[in-house]
């Protein structure tokens, strides 16, 4: 939020936007509670939250046009595109998209770690004696809880992938916590390893769709590990873990954790 622009007095309200967004279908995080799976009401409730980040952001465009200050809503207020300002929906769509998948889904990887380990006291253990593996931890917390669960795409042209033929225009639901457990690609995928190499997890997307912010996601869970794991003597769960309900983007909604300070 820092980096965004984003006053510190607001970062609250940011967190509720972005949770809105991701879960509409949690009694918890929505924004009106659902008496049933309505799907028109859902749609309606997303449009509600996007223009509420939309008007949050125009406000700060437009004060960064006026007073440029050294922030990434400075950069999207004042970007031109071919010689021309950027677009409102191009750059209301990267105030969004750096608000929201910054803010819950490192917070969600990064508690995915914290259940993880609790977990597994081996693997808790391994990595307490050896800090050279808490990049390997980061990794493997990512590819654990892939907070981004699903997306749709529509295939440009017709092919054919493990014998399934797949016609142009066709939709395809990317399951990524799937892929990030595939038998072909990890070896015991279900087991959560520290020093699992290579880590080829899907967590972030692939190719022109890569995660935009993915270096400052690794980045921050790194330093908070880093500077956390040796202060801590002893990790468990004080109870039953709960996840956010929604097919979109989710993590654990709940962890209560049990801990003694090394």
């Amino acid at each position: 939020m820092e980096i965004l622009g984003v006053p510190a007095k607001d970062e609250a309200r940011m967190l509720q936007l972005t949770q809105e967004l991701f879960g509409p279908q949690d009694p918890d995080q929505a924004r009106t509670l659902l008496s049933a799976m309505d799907i028109e009401q859902i749609v309606m409730m997303l449009q509600a939250t996007v223009a509420d980040f939309e008007a949050y952001f125009r406000v700060i465009s437009e004060d960064r046009r006026k007073h440029p200050r050294d922030d990434l809503a400075t950069v999207i207020a004042t970007a031109m595109v071919d010689g021309k300002p950027m677009s409102d929906l191009e750059s209301m769509s990267y105030y969004i998209i750096v608000a929201t998948a910054g803010h819950d889904t490192t917070s969600s990887s990064t508690a995915g770690a914290l259940w993880a380990l609790a977990e597994n006291p081996d693997q808790f253990a391994l990595v307490k004696q050896d800090p050279t593996l808490v990049p390997g931890l980061v990794d493997e917390a990512i590819r654990w809880t892939t907070p981004v669960k699903t997306f749709m795409r529509s295939a440009t042209e017709d092919t054919e992938l493990a014998g399934r033929k797949i016609a142009k225009g066709d939709w395809l639901m990317l399951c990524y916590a799937s892929g990030n457990r595939d038998e072909a690609v990890f070896e015991d995928p279900f087991a959560f390893r520290v020093d699992r190499k290579p880590n080829r997890h899907l967590a972030f997307g692939y190719g022109g769709h890569l995660c935009l912010g993915q270096h400052l996601a690794k980045m921050e869970m790194r330093l908070l590990f880093e500077a956390l794991l040796p202060r801590l003597k002893s990790l468990e769960l004080a109870g039953e873990p709960r996840m956010s309900e929604a097919n979109f983007v989710n993590g654990p909604k709940s962890l209560p954790i049990r801990f003694e300070i090394a």
